[in-house]
């Protein structure tokens, strides 16, 4: 297929991606207060949002599903900013279970495997740490939320709800033709509203997974090139790569999974690849950014801004100093010493981990 062709097919996949987000957040609306109190009374529960976040995201491969999915919730009252808070800090600890995935690839060659196991790891780790720190901080005292709400209302212009953009009112249209079209063939409210969050739902996921192939076919050479380009160079460079090839893909999980053969092949030391997967959690929030911009409410945006704020200052605080800079890198490597001299442990860290202890924790905290 012609560049030119693939570039059209992602933007006209993108409007497709923003129309879902609102037709979510139309059919959770239609289905009424009550019902949905019930649904997600359960992530009332700081712990159980959190560990909420890390399984939806693992279940779908992709942390921008799950926060875009959380940007509807938030922007249609569903949930309220607070309780959302921990979600997206969970989905940012799920999305990483790709390129650990991704490094049992190599699991019968030992050398490559330490290497592989630890710059995938790694940002596991950085991730755990950054939400030990800023989670409780957030729930003591709401800085993250009301800093990213300081922005949102900035940006809207005013004390608002809801805000005009015209990113909203191009999706409104959108959205209001697939709501016409099944809208004047079922006459029962919540039936309307149940193919809406269906539909919604589907066009989330399925247009992110075409924006995701099509851009990693687009920019695939380029963004080994680009990592190779900082081998020598500062970690804050590597950060902006990190952040800038997420940003193109849209899936931070190709731009840290793309990290693990040039790791593991020996061509990209682990501590130069380590601020590359930061610069990718900070990339991979523009996603739920731009979702935001098409709901339309200062909530909406507020969770979303949120979700940068809190990468940016997880990176403020654990980058700079060099006593604590690389203890995820430490850990990972200690990890993956045990794995290679017992395969069964990475595969039961992963399991553990990403599956286990986030459905016990839901179980029991529900």
């Amino acid at each position: 297929m012609p560049t030119w062709v693939r570039a059209i097919l992602v933007i006209g996949l993108l409007y497709l991606f923003l129309v879902g987000v609102k037709l979510l957040e139309g059919g959770i609306k239609g289905l009424g207060s009550d019902f949905t109190d019930a649904l997600f009374d359960s992530v009332s529960n700081p712990l159980s949002g959190l560990f909420v976040g890390i399984l939806a995201t693992v279940l779908v491969q992709s942390s921008s599903v799950t926060t875009s999915t959380i940007v509807g919730l938030v922007a249609a009252g569903v949930i309220d900013v607070p309780a959302a808070v921990p979600m997206i800090m969970g989905a940012n600890i799920g999305t990483t279970v790709t390129n650990t995935i991704v490094a049992l690839g190599s699991v019968r060659r030992s050398d490559e495997f330490r290497l592989a196991f630890t710059a995938a790891t790694m940002h596991d780790f950085f991730n755990v740490m950054a939400v030990a720190i800023l989670l409780p901080l957030e729930l003591l005292t709401g800085f993250l939320s009301e800093w990213a709400a300081s922005i949102a209302n900035f940006i809207a212009g005013g004390e608002g709800l809801t805000f005009d953009s015209p990113i909203k009112g191009a999706v409104k249209w959108g959205a209001g033709l697939f709501e016409d079209g099944y809208g004047t063939v079922i006459k029962n409210e919540t039936a309307v509203a149940v193919i809406g969050i269906i539909l919604g739902i589907a066009l989330i996921f399925l247009t992110l997974m075409f924006i995701t192939k099509n851009m990693k076919v687009l920019v695939a050479t380029r963004i080994e090139r680009s990592l190779n380009a900082v081998l020598a160079k500062s970690g804050l460079i590597g950060m902006i790569v990190g952040m800038i090839v997420t940003i193109a893909v849209q899936s931070s999980s190709i731009t840290t999974s793309v990290l693990i053969p040039l790791v593991a092949s020996g061509i990209l030391l682990v501590r130069n690849a380590y601020p590359i997967t930061l610069g990718a959690n900070v990339g991979t929030t523009v996603t739920a950014l731009l979702a935001a911009m098409a709901a339309g409410t200062i909530a909406g945006l507020t969770i979303a801004l949120t979700h940068t704020l809190f990468n940016l200052v997880a990176i403020a605080v654990l980058y700079p100093w060099k006593r604590i800079r690389y203890i995820p890198v430490d850990l990972a490597s200690k990890l993956a010493d045990l794995a290679v001299r017992r395969t069964w442990a990475a595969i039961a860290y992963v399991v553990a981990f990403f599956v286990v202890l986030p459905i016990v924790g839901i179980v029991v905290l529900s």
